[in-house]
C-alpha cells in the first residue's frame, strides 16, 4: 500500500482527491489537512510515502513547507497546481525545492476536471513512491547569477564544433540547475529535453537563465545552437537538431508522443546522432521510464561520447538504467561531476 497525505486549503479538492485515490486498491489516503502546519502535526503520527501538496495556502505556503520538509525529511511530493503561466513560475520554485511531480487542476469545473485526471494522479503517485528525493538545503538568500560577458563576435560560418545533449525527467529540474549553474559562457551549445508540461518550460528556462552565466531559454523553431547558450525543448513539442553548412540549429515540431512523451529525449538524441555524430556529448539523467535510451545508443553508434548519471545521485534511476542495459552509455558519472565532464569535453580536441 502507498500511503498518501493530501494538503490543500480547498475542502472540495481534498474530498474529490481522496475519493479518487481511495478507489485504487494499492493506495491509502492516511490523512488530509487544510494547511502545512496542521499537516505536519498529523504526519508526525503516521508519515506518508507520498505527499500531494497545494502551493497557495493560508498560514504557510506550500513552497516554504516543502523546503522545510526536504531539508529535514525528504518525502516524495507531488504539487497540485493550477496550470497557468503565472502559476508555472511558482510551481517551478516547488520543483527546485524538491518536488518530483506536478498534477494540474482547473479553476473551472474543478470536480469534473479532478475526476477526469484521477488516473493521471494515480500514475504519478505510483511513480513518486519509487523515487528517492535528495536532501535540499534550505535557501537563506537569493544569489544573483554572475554578470554575463558580452558575446564575442565570430565569423558567421564558424562551426559550433560540438554539441551537448541532455535528457532528463523526474528530478531533472534540480539536476539541470546544479549542472548549468556551474558552466562558463564558453561552454558548448547545449540542447535539453526535460519532460515537463506546456507553459512550464518557458518559466523553467527563464528561471535557469536568471541563475546561470550561460544563456538559457525555451527553444524557438530554427534557433541557432551556439556556445554559451542552452535551449530547452518546449513542453508539448518535439525538438530536433539539424545542421546547415557550418551551423547547428533546432527544429521545434508538433507530432505524436514518443515513448509517451512530448518532448521526447529519443527524438532529440536520434537527431543529434544523425547530424552531429562524433561532435556530440550525450548525457541521460535522472528520470522515470526508458525515454532516451535508444537515442543515446544511436549517438554512441554514431561516434558520440555518451554518459549516464549514476544511480546514487539520481532521484529515479530509470532512464539511465535502461541506457546502461542497452549498452548506450560508455560510463556513469555522479550529478556533481557532470559540469566538470562537460567542461573537459569542451576543451578536449575533437577525435
Amino acid at each position: 500500500m502507498i500511503k498518501v497525505f493530501i494538503v490543500d486549503d480547498s475542502a472540495l479538492v481534498r474530498q474529490v482527491l481522496s475519493a479518487c485515490l481511495e478507489s485504487h486498491p494499492n493506495i491509502e489516503v492516511i490523512g488530509q489537512a487544510a494547511d502545512p502546519l496542521f499537516a505536519l502535526e498529523k504526519m508526525q503520527r503516521n508519515w506518508p510515502d507520498v505527499l500531494v501538496l497545494d502551493v497557495e495556502m493560508p498560514r504557510m505556503d506550500g513552497i516554504t513547507f516543502l523546503r522545510k520538509l526536504m531539508a529535514e525529511r525528504p518525502t516524495p511530493t507531488i504539487i497540485c497546481s493550477t496550470l497557468t503561466e503565472a502559476g508555472a513560475a511558482i510551481t517551478l520554485e516547488a520543483f527546485a525545492a524538491g518536488a518530483v511531480g506536478v498534477f494540474t487542476k482547473a479553476r473551472l469545473g474543478l470536480k469534473d476536471s479532478l475526476l477526469q485526471l484521477s488516473s493521471d494522479l494515480i500514475k504519478q503517485i505510483q511513480q513518486a513512491a519509487a523515487t528517492r528525493p535528495r536532501v535540499v538545503a534550505a535557501r537563506t538568500a537569493t544569489v544573483a547569477a554572475p554578470a554575463r560577458p558580452a558575446e564575442p563576435t565570430s565569423n558567421a560560418l564558424t562551426t559550433t564544433d560540438r554539441v551537448v545533449a541532455l535528457g532528463t525527467s523526474t528530478g531533472g529540474t534540480q539536476a539541470l540547475e546544479l549542472v548549468l549553474k556551474q558552466l562558463r559562457v564558453d561552454s558548448p551549445g547545449i540542447v535539453i529535453v526535460q519532460h515537463m508540461p506546456e507553459k512550464f518550460t518557458a518559466a523553467f528556462a527563464q528561471r535557469l537563465d536568471s541563475l546561470c552565466q550561460i544563456e538559457v531559454r525555451e527553444a524557438r523553431h530554427l534557433d541557432r545552437v551556439r556556445s554559451g547558450l542552452a535551449l530547452v525543448a518546449p513542453g508539448g513539442k518535439h525538438m530536433q537538431l539539424k545542421r546547415s553548412g557550418a551551423q547547428y540549429f533546432v527544429e521545434v515540431l508538433d507530432g505524436p508522443p514518443v515513448n509517451r512523451h512530448k518532448p521526447s529525449v529519443d527524438v532529440l538524441f536520434r537527431s543529434v546522432a544523425r547530424h552531429a555524430g562524433h561532435n556530440a556529448l550525450g548525457v541521460i539523467m535522472t528520470g522515470m521510464g526508458d525515454d532516451g535510451a535508444r537515442g543515446l545508443l544511436a549517438m554512441r553508434e554514431a561516434g558520440a561520447r555518451t554518459v549516464a548519471q549514476d544511480e546514487a545521485s539520481c532521484v529515479v534511476f530509470g532512464m539511465p538504467k535502461e541506457a546502461l542495459q542497452l549498452g548506450a552509455a560508455q560510463c556513469t558519472e555522479s550529478l556533481e561531476n557532470l559540469p566538470r565532464l562537460i567542461t573537459e569535453y569542451a576543451r578536449a580536441p575533437l577525435a
